[in-house]
């Protein structure tokens, strides 16, 4: 049986030890870190998942979250923290993080976004059908490289989660609260308009400079890719 492990980052010495003892007694093998340079000096290419605490000694969980993200491409990044405002939530996930937990938590709840976050990142290192296309437009979920008309287009983390959601939506119409909890796992408030901006992001690096638009926009309804003229 293989045994997924775990980098935990957390420097509370009690919280740590009942994370670990209850983790090692679900079949994964947790490694803990208190300080973010010990956590980034690990060998993290060994780790399934990683579980930060953003106030850590020395650098802190969202800057070891913005390391990771850019060393180990798609591994899984949990935060679970006291921080529990929008704006940390919105930093954390713009950084690379995949879900979000605030402490107090329950650990049944923690193994249940472990393993969905495992089962989702396994599902996309192990996908046969690794393109995602529509007309000229191409992603491939494989390596996260996009190309329009043979061109490569470079994109954010968030950009990219943003494009891949609308392309396997296959023309479906989606909603900005669909969009906000898939891409960045928070229902945003009335009036936050962070999915306007970053459709916007999508348009000036996807659709500027083509005649043929693909990003289009239903009022009141949503967002959709689909291949259609203006």
């Amino acid at each position: 049986m293989h045994i997924s492990k775990i980098l935990l980052l957390e420097d509370d010495v009690t919280m740590a030890s009942e994370i670990t003892s209850y983790l090692n007694n679900h079949e994964f093998d947790c490694d803990i870190m208190e300080d973010g340079r010990s956590a980034l000096n690990a060998d993290l290419s060994i780790y399934s998942i990683f579980i930060l605490d953003i106030n850590v000694p020395i650098i802190d969980g969202i800057q070891v979250c913005r390391k990771i993200r850019e060393i180990c491409g798609e591994t899984p990044i949990l935060m679970l923290t006291a921080y529990g405002s929008l704006s940390d939530k919105l930093q954390a996930f713009n950084l690379g993080a995949d879900d979000y937990i605030i402490k107090p938590f329950y650990f049944e709840e923690l193994m249940v976004r472990i393993q969905a976050l495992l089962r989702r990142y396994k599902q996309l290192s192990h996908s046969e059908e690794a393109i995602l296309k529509v007309d000229d437009l191409e992603v491939n979920l494989n390596d996260k490289t996009v190309m329009r008309d043979g061109k490569r287009i470079e994109l954010t983390l968030k950009e990219y989660r943003l494009l891949e959601l609308l392309l396997a939506a296959k023309g479906r119409i989606l909603s900005k609260q669909y969009i906000a909890s898939k891409v960045w796992d928070i229902n945003f408030e009335t009036g936050t308009n962070t999915v306007e901006v970053y459709i916007n992001f999508l348009r000036a690096k996807i659709d500027k400079g083509f005649s043929k638009k693909l990003i289009h926009t239903k009022s009141g309804f949503g967002y959709f890719i689909k291949s259609q003229e203006r």
